[in-house]
């Protein structure tokens, strides 16, 4: 892979954990794991701002990094939702690693395969127009490509931002 294909994959990455990163919220929140998702949000707003120009924050990054790998497990067997905060932790994780050439273990391609899996949950949810949240994945991970590409990281982050409450939305309706 090159330097620019790494850079829109990492993009890619970031985008995914800030869309589904709407739905996390509402369920750490329910579970008053509230404090250990906002580090991570944290981490990715790191990247999202290197992507701007500003330097990473290291302190930042480990903190994700250190939260994404055990939110899943601090998440309650009993609460629905644990296998969307289980593969959004995946997802992080991977992307906080793609930031760092040396901690690489994946790519972002597999990275990004954490979000379709967390999707999966539930399998039947309303969006918009989409009947499955899988499909509305899909969807948004197509559609930030292609503005990736066309318009450029600002379009990016708006469109991860939009659909971030969309996922919220879906969230709050699932767990009443």
């Amino acid at each position: 892979m090159d330097e620019t294909f790494d850079a829109v994959g990492e993009a890619l990455c970031c985008a995914a954990a800030i869309r589904l990163g709407g739905a996390v919220q509402v369920l750490t929140e329910r579970s008053g794991l509230l404090d250990h998702y906002i580090p991570i949000m944290a981490g990715v707003e790191s990247i999202t701002a290197f992507f701007d120009g500003q330097e990473l924050d290291d302190d930042l990054l480990g903190s994700a990094f250190a939260e994404s790998w055990s939110l899943g497990a601090r998440y309650p067997t009993g609460l629905a939702g644990r296998a969307f905060v289980n593969d959004w932790s995946s997802l992080v994780f991977g992307t906080v690693g793609l930031t760092k050439a040396k901690q690489q273990n994946f790519g972002a391609a597999q990275a990004l395969d954490f979000a379709s899996q967390a999707a999966a949950w539930p399998s039947a949810v309303r969006i918009g127009s989409f009947d499955r949240m899988a499909r509305f994945e899909l969807a948004c991970q197509q559609e930030a490509e292609d503005r990736l590409r066309k318009n450029g990281l600002p379009v990016l982050w708006k469109l991860a931002e939009v659909s971030s409450k969309q996922y919220r939305q879906a969230a709050e309706q699932l767990i009443g």
